[in-house]
C-alpha cells in the first residue's frame, strides 16, 4: 500500500476545510496571501481561475508544502457580466443584495492543483447560477449587520444566514459554499490521483 499523500488548502475558507473534512480528506491550511486586488481577468470565471492558479502556485513553492498536492480555490460571483467578490464594507453589502434581490447570478469558483512532487498543475472554473429570492429591506438590513456576506464571496453563502434568501440553484451546491468536490477529484484524477487514496 502507497503512503497517503499529504494534502494542503490554499485558503483561508472555513467553508472549504469543512467540505474537504467532509469528503473524509484532511488538509493543512496554508494561507498564500496573494494580492487579489493586484490580479486581473478577462471575465469572471478568467479571474477565479486566474486567483485560485496564483493561490496554489505560491502556496506549493513553499517549503513546508514540499511533497503535498496543493488545492488553491476562489470564487466571485458574476452579476451583468461583472466579478463581484467580497464587498468592502456594510454600504456595499447592503447595496449589493439590493441588486441581486429576484435575479440569478452565475457563482464561479477557479480550482487549481499543484502536485509538488512531479511540479505539475492543472485547474478548471466550476460554475453555479444561484438564484436570489426576494428578502425585504429589513431582512437585508438585519442579514448585512449579522457581518456575514462581507466575508464571503458575493455577499452570500448557502451554508450561513443568507441560506433563506436563496431560491434555488442550478448545479454543484458545494461549488457555491467554496470548491466543487467533483471538479475536484476530476483535477486529482489528471494527476493519477485517485480522492479515495487521500481518505484519512
Amino acid at each position: 500500500m502507497t503512503e497517503r499523500r499529504s494534502l494542503v488548502l490554499a485558503s483561508a475558507s472555513p467553508a472549504r476545510l469543512e467540505l474537504l473534512r467532509q469528503a473524509g480528506l484532511s488538509p493543512h491550511v496554508i494561507v498564500s496571501g496573494v494580492d487579489e486586488d493586484a490580479l486581473s481577468a478577462d471575465t469572471p470565471a478568467e479571474l477565479a481561475l486566474v486567483l485560485a492558479e496564483a493561490k496554489a502556485s505560491v502556496v506549493a513553492g513553499l517549503p513546508e508544502a514540499k511533497g503535498a498536492l496543493v488545492i488553491g480555490c476562489d470564487s466571485v460571483l458574476e452579476l451583468d457580466g461583472e466579478a463581484l467578490g467580497k464587498p468592502a464594507d456594510a454600504a456595499e453589502a447592503t447595496a449589493r443584495w439590493m441588486s441581486m434581490r429576484g435575479r440569478s447570478g452565475v457563482l464561479r469558483t477557479g480550482h487549481s492543483v499543484v502536485d509538488t512532487d512531479s511540479g505539475r498543475q492543472v485547474s478548471a472554473t466550476a460554475s453555479t447560477t444561484v438564484h436570489f429570492g426576494e428578502p425585504s429591506d429589513a431582512e437585508v438590513a438585519a442579514y448585512v449587520a449579522s457581518g456575514e456576506p462581507l466575508h464571503v464571496a458575493g455577499a452570500f453563502t448557502l451554508d450561513g444566514l443568507s441560506a433563506p434568501f436563496i431560491d434555488s440553484i442550478n448545479g454543484d451546491h458545494g461549488n457555491v459554499i467554496g470548491l466543487s468536490l467533483p471538479l475536484l477529484r476530476s483535477l486529482l484524477g489528471e494527476l493519477g490521483v485517485s480522492i479515495t487514496d487521500l481518505w484519512v
